[in-house]
């Protein structure tokens, strides 16, 4: 501020000195007027001097030394030289941050692909072009999904559900296994990561293999043990002493037998790589079966079904039954016989389907939510075996869910109970057969009646 000061008041008195001296001169000459033209004039051309060399420097500035000015056109040179040095200084900045992030993302195990609102790509690094076969000069400002072509990647960017990453199996023609996350970022930005599973895709097939092939061989040894352990408890000289013992050996033979059928019907579901097939099934027809099977049970919780619609839905009737059956057979085991269970079925405005199924147990702690889907997670072991849980229902839930293009939400709170809600999308749903929707909520039955 004081050097601007300074060359004001600089400028200011070399005016008074043109003007003092054209006045001088007019009186010499005897016209006054004459003589201040001609020092304006004077003044006039030296600004222009000096402007015309500010001008040849500003275009040649990396070139040429900054000219010697003084006054207002001395402080702009040097505001302009301050200026151009804190430029150069954040460009050189700029640039080794971004040197740096080159060479870090180079140095990554993981592909990474910078894509824009449209699914173009912007930017990928040295190992996304080594996974997907990228080209730097061919590729940006593709879609995507020009090229990677599978429909479980194209389902799960129209999903826009990113918070898990999503797994394809021999992804490319080398039969490379790769995974894919997306993360939202910036303008309606996205960053694309992408990791090499092979391996683990390796080690997750042979370990479904396995338990696949152990269920197998375990089915028949265990059918001749069952037939054996019934005939001898059926056996009327058979010692009453033995009884009780052979009963316990026939009870646990059928709980091993049910995580057999159990194991087999979860490797049938990994198996199958293709969606469910559209066939309609009747979910209302399902659920009063299920509902009335339930409530015959002796020392069980009461039992409600709500329907608020009457739709079907589209899909493998075997494994809807098995989604069903497994979730009501969950509740039923872990509500007392003092509690009650909620079964209802309804449909939105969207067209998607919900079967929530709700209790009154003793609810399940925040920190095992995420991992009840599970093969054999129980958050109590002892209680989970006492009801002859094998720990593979919702496992079997979950995929079969999946399989069917739905998901499965749990929510659920210590000493009140749970709710474990099933959403179908609206393709896998058929509209009610009747206009408007229905109420046929069934009255609350009391347990074994």
């Amino acid at each position: 501020m004081a050097g601007a000061m300074q060359a004001l008041i600089y400028a200011f008195t070399r005016v008074l000195a043109f003007l003092l001296g054209g006045l001088l001169l007019g009186l010499l000459l005897g016209q006054i007027t004459v003589g201040l033209l001609i020092a304006l004039s004077c003044g006039l051309g030296w600004q222009l001097v000096n402007l015309y060399g500010l001008d040849g420097w500003l275009r040649a500035r990396n070139r040429r030394a900054p000219p010697d000015l003084s006054g207002l056109w001395g402080e702009v040179v040097t505001n302009v030289v301050r200026l151009h040095r804190r430029k150069r200084y954040h460009k050189q900045r700029l640039l080794d941050v971004f040197r740096e992030l080159r060479h870090s993302t180079a140095a990554m195990p993981d592909g990474v692909v910078v894509l824009n609102d449209n699914y173009e790509i912007l930017w990928f690094n040295r190992m996304a072009t080594r996974l997907l076969n990228l080209r730097r000069k061919v590729d940006v400002g593709l879609r995507i999904t020009n090229l990677v072509r599978d429909p479980r990647f194209t389902r799960y960017l129209a999903a826009g559900d990113f918070h898990a990453p999503l797994e394809v199996a021999h992804a490319t023609r080398d039969g490379v296994s790769l995974s894919f996350q997306l993360v939202p970022y910036g303008r309606q930005q996205r960053l694309m990561l992408v990791r090499d599973v092979s391996r683990q895709v390796a080690l997750e097939s042979m370990r479904k293999d396995f338990v696949a092939n152990a269920s197998h061989e375990l089915r028949s040894p265990l059918t001749v043990i069952t037939g054996y352990l019934e005939t001898l408890v059926l056996d009327p000289q058979m010692d009453p002493a033995l009884l009780g013992p052979l009963d316990e050996m026939r009870r646990q033979s059928d709980r091993m037998n049910q995580i057999v059928r159990d194991l087999l019907e979860l490797s049938r579901l990994d198996a199958a790589t293709n969606e469910a097939e559209f066939n309609p099934v009747d979910v209302p027809g399902l659920l009063r079966a299920l509902c009335g099977d339930m409530a015959l049970r002796p020392n069980t919780a009461t039992v409600q079904l709500q329907l608020q619609s009457d739709a079907d839905l589209l899909g493998t009737e075997t494994e809807l039954h098995s989604v069903l059956a497994n979730l009501l057979d969950n509740a039923a085991k872990y509500t007392p016989a003092e509690g009650s269970v909620t079964v209802s079925w309804s449909v939105d405005a969207e067209g998607d389907a919900q079967l929530c199924v709700a209790d009154t147990g003793p609810g399940i702690a925040a920190e095992h939510l995420p991992r009840l889907t599970e093969r054999f997670y129980r958050v109590d072991a002892g209680r989970a075996r006492s009801a002859g849980g094998t720990g593979l229902g919702l496992a079997i839930v979950k995929h079969a869910l999946e399989h069917h293009g739905g998901r499965l939400l749990i929510e659920s709170q210590e000493g009140v109970g749970s709710r474990f809600i099933c959403h179908f999308p609206a393709s896998r749903v058929l509209p009610d057969s009747l206009e408007g929707s229905i109420d046929t909520t069934t009255p609350a039955v009391a347990a074994g009646t």
